[in-house]
């Protein structure tokens, strides 16, 4: 954040074009959190924070001081799911209560405790990582998704920086392509072996042997272990299980929610159904066109996000450790001594 701007990459226009995005006010940041030019839980909490800073800024710089809680709600109406949005948000807005010095330092401490937690989350799910082990992910959930280093990814790229050779079976991610846009993209520059798949064809590979571990990310981790993640980590893990697989989650603290209970209580994301109907890529001559893949006239549907319940996951990758995905372990997890 510079003079009340925030500088993010355009997560829209990779892989083709690398741009940064300038957000010179809580709008701007807001329709940047809103049509995904950032997009992945970590950066969403991160944007958000700043988005709320901004927000504070503006107030003082107008002297409008009702307009903070309207700011607020607008924010949290960006991306309902995302539990990190709501964090950041509380976080800064508590701070703004003192002065706006204070809520531009705690949104900058949600961005820099982003990048440590996820180094830990590295750090500690490198552990289950073995030399030349396949591994699944799904969505994008690396640097791009986090201020630095991702959650499901750090792993990976702590792995491979460390010496282990490591493959990687990218699921696309429809309908934005998350997987295929941009897991590959920061894959091929980290120099890792990998494979875009269809999202249907994961358990295909499971049934072969060609998986070792799968390592999603989260957008919301329930108090009773429940995770909300990219619609398709349902259908992982429920694969994962059959063919007797482990499955882990990595989320930062600012990922889990105590005041929700299950994942029955996680608001999932509608989004607009033409993200299903219409596709954008590069066209031959260059620059992005945007086309209708579907029955013309029909309609769609498009949840961002499904629920994987705690029984199917093997444990939760944090940046302080790896806990069962148990109502015990979480809540203990989220004593503060043990944060």
């Amino acid at each position: 954040m510079n003079r009340g701007s925030v500088f993010m990459i355009d997560q829209n226009r990779l892989p083709f074009e690398f741009r940064i995005a300038e957000c010179r006010n809580h709008l701007e940041t807001c329709r940047a959190i809103r049509d995904m030019t950032v997009r992945g839980a970590g950066a969403i909490g991160a944007a958000a924070g700043f988005a709320m800073a901004q927000v504070f800024l503006e107030a003082d710089r107008t002297g409008d001081k009702y307009g903070i809680d309207n700011g607020r709600r607008l924010i949290e109406n960006t991306r309902p799911t995302a539990r990190d949005l709501f964090y950041a948000v509380e976080q800064v807005y508590r701070a703004g209560q003192e002065s706006v010095r204070h809520a531009l330092d705690k949104a900058q401490q949600i961005a820099t405790d982003n990048i440590r937690e996820a180094e830990g989350i590295g750090r500690h799910g490198s552990t289950l990582i073995r030399d030349n082990m396949k591994i699944l992910t799904h969505c994008n959930a690396g640097w791009l998704g986090f201020v630095d280093w991702g959650s499901a990814l750090a792993p990976v790229y702590f792995s491979k920086r460390n010496g282990k050779e490591v493959y990687v079976f990218v699921d696309e991610t429809r309908p934005r392509g998350q997987g295929a846009r941009l897991t590959a993209w920061e894959l091929s520059h980290e120099g890792i072996p990998h494979a875009i798949i269809p999202d249907n064809a994961a358990a295909y590979f499971m049934s072969r042997g060609e998986i070792d571990l799968v390592i999603v990310g989260a957008d919301r981790v329930a108090a009773n272990g429940d995770v909300a993640n990219k619609i398709g980590t349902l259908g992982k893990a429920l694969a994962a299980r059959e063919y007797k697989i482990p499955f882990y989650v990595a989320a930062p603290l600012s990922t889990f929610d105590p005041a929700c209970a299950s994942g029955l209580d996680i608001p999932i994301e509608y989004r607009d159904p033409d993200e299903v109907l219409y596709q954008t890529g590069l066209k031959e001559g260059g620059g992005l066109e945007r086309i209708l893949v579907c029955n013309p006239g029909s309609s769609a549907l498009n949840p961002a996000f499904d629920v994987t319940p705690a029984p199917l996951i093997s444990g939760i990758i944090t940046g302080q450790g790896i806990i069962p995905a148990t109502p015990e372990a979480v809540m203990k997890y989220l004593e503060p001594s043990s944060a």
